[in-house]
């Protein structure tokens, strides 16, 4: 199955697949028309910026520029898990993905079948699998009636937690809670200390 999944990203196919809070909807983020299907298929506005969903701490540093002191420290706390980071956009993050911001969100899924999709391809953009203003996707069955047969494949888990990731704002000298999910602000300054919030 894991095969079939990653010859449909790489071939600029879109797939629902499980991440360790809610189900999003996958494809190659550095792939323009991929990217374009999926703004289609959720019906996103294109002021609202995709978030890189990556492999590895390299691959942040990748596409991000002026990174805080104690980044190091907070993925290696956090992630892979149900925390996005955003920082400061470099050259390499591609419009499409940021519309045209001067920042870009990563997010590390934990889930061993995504993560190992991610692994093998490459970037990827995967909001949550729904379409724009719905609750985020958390049951399977909905998503699947819910983008009726438009989607090129789809991988299931029903052991998903259905709590967003929270979004932590770097961008800035004073870090934010963008969103609150599954990682509390008492858990982030436990582990580090120096988040200057």
């Amino acid at each position: 199955m894991i095969t079939h999944l990653i010859k449909t990203i790489k071939a600029g196919g879109a797939l629902i697949l499980p991440t360790e809070t809610v189900y999003g909807l996958f494809a190659q983020a550095l792939n323009e028309e991929a990217v374009n299907a999926v703004y289609r298929l959720k019906k996103r506005p294109r002021d609202k910026a995709m978030n890189l969903n990556v492999a590895d701490f390299e691959s942040i540093l990748a596409f991000s520029k002026q990174q805080p002191a104690y980044l190091n420290k907070l993925y290696e706390a956090f992630l892979p898990g149900p925390l996005t980071i955003i920082l400061k956009a470099n050259a390499k993050t591609p419009y499409w993905i940021n519309s045209g911001l001067k920042t870009v969100g990563f997010r590390l899924p934990s889930h061993p079948l995504t993560a190992e999709i991610i692994r093998a391809t490459g970037p990827l953009i995967g909001p949550s699998a729904n379409l724009s203003g719905s609750k985020s996707g958390k049951c399977f069955n909905d998503i699947v009636k819910a983008f009726d047969g438009k989607i090129d494949g789809y991988a299931d888990d029903a052991y998903l937690t259905g709590k967003d990731s929270t979004i932590l704002d770097l961008s800035s000298p004073k870090v934010s809670i963008l969103r609150q999910g599954a990682i509390t602000k008492e858990q982030l300054l436990a582990k580090v200390p120096e988040l200057p919030f």
